[in-house]
């Protein structure tokens, strides 16, 4: 990551030739790696949890996924939140969880289709944020299955990223994480709920 940084820098001093535009989102990449770093050494141990403005953290994260994944997939995202809505969240962990899913859901999608975010207010100072796609949904047999460790319909991976992910929202945060909807050929969509006291 280091030597990710000189380069960068070398970049950045000669700006008639590199593009400044991509040197940005070169090093972007590169914070992307220490968030990562920083996230493996927090899984295990208590994270602490940080009163963060939830609407900007969900929205620079978004923009920061949407220059990376397919251009063929459509994201949005819309928030009923009062501007500067605090919840009390793990920044990083908590970022993880929206990365996986969303991922989760482009593969779905097999690249093309469209990814939406909403966040919402419920009763009981309770905020939901959906995250819904148009891909090929989950079948009955296996929603009971999507949280197991080792589950996956994919031929890579090793079918931990939704087990994490649950844990982090339900173990750390204190929130829930489900599928709220799915149809076969249609779609699904996650919902993960928080307290926002």
């Amino acid at each position: 990551m280091s030597s990710l940084m000189a380069w960068v820098e070398y970049m950045r001093s000669d700006p008639d030739q590199y593009d400044r535009s991509i040197t940005d989102e070169i090093e972007k990449d590169v914070q992307r790696l220490e968030t990562i770093t920083a996230r493996f050494s927090s899984i295990g141990s208590v994270p602490t949890l940080k009163e963060e403005n939830l609407n900007e953290v969900v929205r620079q994260f978004t923009d920061y996924l949407a220059k990376r994944i397919s251009t063929k997939v459509k994201m949005s995202l819309t928030s009923q939140l009062p501007p500067g809505q605090l919840v009390k969240i793990n920044k990083l962990l908590f970022e993880w969880v929206i990365e996986n899913i969303c991922k989760n859901a482009v593969d779905a999608m097999k690249g093309v289709g469209e990814l939406r975010l909403t966040i919402a207010l419920l009763p009981n100072h309770e905020v939901a944020i959906d995250i819904a796609d148009t891909g090929k949904g989950i079948s009955k047999a296996n929603m009971q299955k999507v949280f197991s460790p080792g589950f996956s319909t994919k031929k890579r991976g090793w079918g931990l990223g939704l087990t994490l992910a649950k844990r982090i929202v339900e173990e750390y945060h204190k929130g829930r994480l489900f599928v709220k909807s799915s149809e076969v050929g249609k779609g699904t969509t996650f919902r993960i709920v928080l307290n926002a006291n």
